[in-house]
């Protein structure tokens, strides 16, 4: 049987291109590998001829000759999560700037697959990696060290793990959970529950005590700071909390329904802090399966604002994220990492923005 002929146009070569340049290979070959020094009319003739041909580098045979791929390695807890594609079209914009494409990996909140995807990104030989730490001591913290110990740098963002030495850009949440709580308490709220809040074993006590020292060992670092803030500001008003209308169980929908429904069911509450995207979902099905008008009957403060909050009826109140300026400022402080900015590990903390909406009723 007769092969059938190509009629695509044979790719240009490094040999065509120093030729047409008018220089030996090994000049072009450092020209468009970008390692070595050529004088800068050399430069300029190879990338001349380089664009006149339509030569593409071999991205692969440049990162092996400069130990450099120009890539960084991204790890998300919940691609799916708005707050997360938010900050992740933060650091694309500030990476693709800097001349640095991105590889994505969602850890769904596991610990065991965030590891897996640590490994994946060194193999990959990925410039540096930036990382919400799913949680956990083990797997993802060993991954991560090791990472680092190749001269791999690691940028936390949103959270920070525990024992892990590295950069990190996070948000005020303490500040924001306590503003939230503080404008709630203002409006004449005592009875505030408060939707996620640091998870406790099974059969524990749901006192004050314990829930301090859950959010201070808390595996995920924003939902306990979240908590301290909540305290801070009922106890900056002079005001007892009241910690069964704290949520302790199962940090997804299912398990914060299952906390509202008994809340709203044996509790008085007239306002909630929802301080994560699905306890703000659950938290509205609560409301509308227990009759409950908001804000006539129930207040509620949602964290991580969203389009659909301004044009809900009525206009959700939130805790706005800077969640662009996030991802800039995580990107921003790996490429300075990998441009052998310092030896000392900085923590930068972003302030979020109030909402003053009409979701939470003034009470007398």
């Amino acid at each position: 049987m007769k092969s059938v002929p190509s009629h695509e146009p044979a790719k240009p070569t490094l040999s065509e291109v120093s030729e047409r340049a008018g220089v030996g290979r090994s000049s072009a070959a450092r020209v468009l590998g970008g390692y070595g020094s050529v004088s800068a009319r050399t430069r300029e003739r190879v990338l001349a001829a380089a664009a006149e041909l339509g030569y593409e580098t071999n991205e692969l045979a440049r990162s092996m000759n400069t130990g450099v791929t120009r890539t960084i390695g991204v790890i998300l807890a919940d691609l799916s999560n708005p707050f997360f594609a938010g900050v992740l079209r933060g650091i694309a914009d500030a990476t693709r700037r800097a001349g640095y494409g991105t590889i994505v990996i969602s850890s769904d909140e596991d610990e065991g697959l965030e590891a897996d995807a640590v490994r994946l990104l060194t193999a990959k030989q990925v410039d540096g990696i930036i990382v919400a730490p799913a949680g956990g001591r083990d797997a993802s913290a060993s991954a991560l060290r090791s990472a680092a110990e190749r001269g791999i740098p690691v940028v936390q963002i949103d959270r920070t793990l525990r024992g892990l030495d590295a950069d990190a850009v996070v948000l005020d949440n303490r500040d924001a959970a306590r503003e939230a709580t503080d404008y709630l308490l203002a409006a004449g709220h005592r009875r505030i529950a408060l939707a996620w809040g640091p998870a406790l074993p099974a059969g524990a006590d749901a006192d004050l005590a314990a829930l301090t020292s859950a959010a201070l060992t808390s595996e995920i670092t924003s939902t306990g700071e979240r908590f301290l803030g909540y305290v801070d500001a009922f106890a900056d008003a002079g005001v007892p909390l009241r910690p069964e209308l704290v949520m302790t169980g199962a940090q997804n929908i299912a398990g914060v329904e299952e906390f509202l429904a008994r809340t709203l069911t044996d509790g008085d509450v007239t306002a909630i802090i929802a301080t994560e995207q699905d306890s703000v979902i659950a938290a509205l099905s609560a409301a509308r399966d227990h009759g409950r008008r908001i804000p006539q009957d129930l207040s509620l403060v949602a964290f991580d604002d969203s389009p659909w909050a301004e044009v809900h009826d009525p206009p959700i109140t939130t805790v706005r994220q800077p969640l662009h300026a996030l991802g800039e400022r995580a990107a921003g402080r790996l490429l300075s990492r990998l441009e052998g900015g310092g030896d000392r590990v900085i923590v930068s903390h972003l302030a979020s923005e109030f909402i003053d909406r009409r979701s939470v009723r003034r009470l007398r």
